[in-house]
């Protein structure tokens, strides 16, 4: 009985190792947020909305072949809508108008397979229409225009079927 136990163990121990070891990573960083165009005013909402992105590129690269590698350097964030100041309270309040308040995002990016880089560039993502067009994501769904537009960018970019990359992402 312990050495079927054992057995079993081990096999279910290997098959998790050999499973992780052909995942697909997505590295994420942020090159002086501090001086992002915009973010919210409040620290932890700053570092909400990053880890929130930062996830949602992570999920995104999952959709990715096994062995490959997604660096990801962004250097500005410009979110959908502005923060209006003189209407500010207990947390920061965000107003949409689909005029010139659209969201952007400067990134570079490299994706390497097994060490070796098989692309790489600059990238500036924009979404000029975020209000008047159909989105995946729903009405409460936090960062919902900014994460319709990198999944744009992503399916562009990477080649993976719009499909694929919404299922990653978790849509």
């Amino acid at each position: 009985m312990q050495k079927k136990m054992t057995t079993r163990a081990l096999v279910a121990a290997l098959a998790l190792l050999a499973t992780s070891a052909a995942w697909a990573d997505t590295q994420v960083r942020y090159e002086k947020p501090e001086q992002f165009t915009d973010l919210p005013f409040s620290q932890r909402e700053r570092e909400d909305v990053l880890k929130d992105l930062s996830a949602h590129f992570e999920k995104l690269g999952q959709s990715l072949p096994a062995g490959q590698t997604l660096k990801i350097d962004v250097t500005d964030i410009d979110l959908a809508g502005r923060e209006e100041p003189r209407l500010r309270g207990a947390s920061d309040l965000r107003v949409l108008n689909g005029r010139a308040d659209w969201p952007r995002m400067r990134l570079h990016y490299v994706l390497e397979q097994d060490g070796k880089v098989i692309s790489s560039g600059d990238a500036s993502l924009s979404d000029m229409s975020y209000m008047s067009r159909i989105n995946r994501y729903t009405g409460d769904a936090r960062l919902r225009y900014e994460k319709q537009m990198i999944d744009d960018w992503f399916v562009q970019t990477f080649g993976v079927p719009a499909k694929q990359a919404r299922k990653a992402a978790g849509k």
